[in-house]
């Protein structure tokens, strides 16, 4: 690298810049402050591409401590740090971190943060930047959704993204990238929807930055953003400063002013205390006692946004309350479901006649909600067989699902109940069956058992009537009678039959294989431990085989949805549609 004291070198690096009516400006070929500003960015980026490779090189391990996010383990060099962050110098000063003999100090992410969250790949943005003084783009996987007509300019993901980094440029106390991560945010409060809004105004709270803050609770305070939905998710002193600001606003133009009764709003937040008590049996105490009822508190709404999923489910129960109600904001139960992404409450929803194709005053539908709250990291995630679905994944596929549902004939599969007439073989053949979903799609087995309320029921009870299960269907109780028996049989039947419907409505080709091998040779292929050794070899490669029908099946049925939404986005390009772009 060329000195300062190399006025040649400097010529040569200055002059294609400063060429002027053919001749070139050299007034700084002695070595003058230009020159010198010049040398100084070759340093600096040198330097920076240097500290780059460090830190990117996989082949070589120079790191002396370990930080753990998300799992990850993430190689750090603590002079680096300590000489770029006031907060790692003082960290790394007062303790060494988790040490174990002979390794390096290992420090846990969520130990590093006193609040708010930082993601794997946030924290590799700001690292790279304490390394090379230079921010890289965020990646599309986690910084944009899998809506295809979003802009990407506002969404959740990209909010969220922002938010991690800020945080992390905050408690790390790196002043230059709070002050840019706060522009950021700023403009994407401006563009973004009230419910979106909410995660910056914590992080602007969490990290006292007054200007941010002021902007999003005034956008909150304009909207009509629900008062419950506030006091919920915000702190107290935010809560009320909201509260005042829309007194205030409301006082100004008086023809908006809206008087709530007390009394009502009191029983109203009665009903949703209860809830949150998971007492469902105290909310039909509060229905009686009073004049409110589950749809003028909005009570599912709530109880979606914010219960236990088996608190939605006892509500749904109550029968009481319009599964297609809309709130003041224009969303039914099933759009705040679609913002909460949980299958289950989803799924209980769907299955107790909420209309999928219904859409908010902008035009999205749950569906659409759903992917633009969905990374395109977590949607394409791949999931191994026998292993935990994405839960963002199953929302998205269960809405699409009954967005192009076309059911197919629901009395096929009873082809094969009706070979075993005997009460008992059914309900082997139901076990069965709901085992082998178990097996093969564990997050999608068990979401269709726990809307059919079939998670007591003994699993693999017929694969396992040989061996002694607790749940043995061949165990005879000498205290129960006959009917007895058939009542418990009947119960359990009709539950394990809600699951495989489930299965049937959301899953359609999947099933269509299980009904082909439940006739076939399924059940014995569970025994690969019994036979000859040459009859062992054949189980196993039939086992294979159907292994990989199956999923081909489940493959087909993501195909299909796929198509379906292709076709529907095609269809859309000639109508107006009113969408809002988050």
């Amino acid at each position: 690298m060329a000195s300062p004291a190399e006025p040649s070198s400097s010529i040569s690096f200055t002059s294609s810049s400063h060429v002027s009516n053919g001749s070139i400006n050299n007034k700084d070929a002695s070595g003058g402050s230009e020159t010198g500003f010049n040398l100084d960015i070759i340093r600096l980026s040198k330097l920076s591409s240097s500290l780059e490779q460090l830190l990117c090189d996989s082949g070589s391990d120079f790191s002396d401590a370990d930080i753990v996010v998300e799992g990850t383990i993430v190689g750090v060099h603590r002079c680096i740090l300590a000489a770029r962050s006031k907060f790692f110098y003082d960290r790394f000063g007062k303790d060494k971190g988790s040490i174990v003999k002979e390794s390096k100090p290992k420090y846990f992410m969520t130990d590093l943060l006193p609040y708010g969250q930082v993601g794997y790949e946030a924290f590799l943005i700001f690292l790279s930047y304490l390394y090379t003084g230079k921010l890289r783009s965020s990646p599309l996987d986690v910084s944009t959704c899998v809506d295809n007509i979003c802009a990407h300019d506002a969404c959740r993901p990209a909010i969220n993204f922002a938010v991690e980094l800020m945080y992390a440029s905050t408690i790390f106390e790196v002043s230059e990238l709070v002050s840019l991560f706060q522009r950021r945010l700023l403009n994407l409060v401006s563009k973004s929807i009230v419910e979106d809004v909410i995660p910056v105004l914590l992080v602007a709270f969490h990290c006292q930055l007054p200007q941010l803050l002021a902007q999003c609770i005034d956008k909150v305070a304009r909207s009509d953003l629900e008062t419950i939905s506030i006091e919920t998710e915000l702190p107290y002193k935010v809560a009320e400063d909201i509260r005042l600001l829309r007194l205030h606003y409301q006082t100004e133009n008086e023809n908006n002013l809206v008087t709530l009764d007390p009394v009502r709003e009191k029983r109203i937040k009665r009903i949703h205390k209860a809830l949150d008590s998971d007492d469902v049996e105290l909310v039909r105490l509060l229905l009686t006692e009073s004049d409110i009822t589950l749809d003028e508190a909005y009570a599912l709404h709530y109880a979606v946004a914010y219960c236990d999923p088996k608190i939605v489910s006892e509500v749904l129960s109550l029968g009481l309350a319009d599964v297609n109600l809309r709130n003041r904001r224009g969303y039914t139960v099933l759009h705040v479901a679609a913002m909460r992404k949980e299958p289950s409450i989803i799924v209980s929803l769907l299955t107790k006649g909420a209309s999928a194709s219904e859409t908010t005053l902008e035009g999205q539908s749950a569906v659409s909600i759903c992917r633009r709250l969905t990374r395109p990291k977590d949607y394409q995630a791949k999931t191994e067989q026998g292993q935990e679905a994405n839960k963002d994944r199953i929302c998205i596929d269960v809405l699409e699902r009954e967005m192009h549902r076309n059911p197919m004939a629901g009395d096929v599969w009873m082809s094969s109940l009706t070979m075993a007439d005997d009460l008992h073989m059914k309900l082997i053949y139901l076990e069965d069956r709901v085992a082998f979903a178990r097996m093969f799609f564990p997050t999608e087995a068990k979401l269709a058992m726990e809307i059919a309320h079939a998670e007591t029921t003994s699993e693999l009870a017929g694969l396992l009537s040989s061996k002694g299960s607790s749940g043995n269907l061949r165990e005879v109780d000498l205290n129960e009678t006959p009917h007895m028996q058939n009542k418990r049989f009947l119960s359990r039947m009709e539950t394990l039959s809600r699951t495989v419907e489930l299965g049937r409505r959301y899953f359609p080709h999947c099933s269509q294989v299980l009904d082909r091998f439940m006739e076939d040779d399924l059940p014995d292929l569970f025994y690969l431990e019994k036979g000859t050794p040459e009859e062992q070899r054949i189980k196993r490669t039939r086992f294979i085989e159907l292994r990989d029908e199956v999923q081909r099946a489940f493959n087909k049925d993501k195909s299909e949805l796929h198509r379906s939404r292709l076709s529907s986005s095609s269809t859309k390009n000639g109508v107006n549609y009113k969408v809002r772009k988050l």
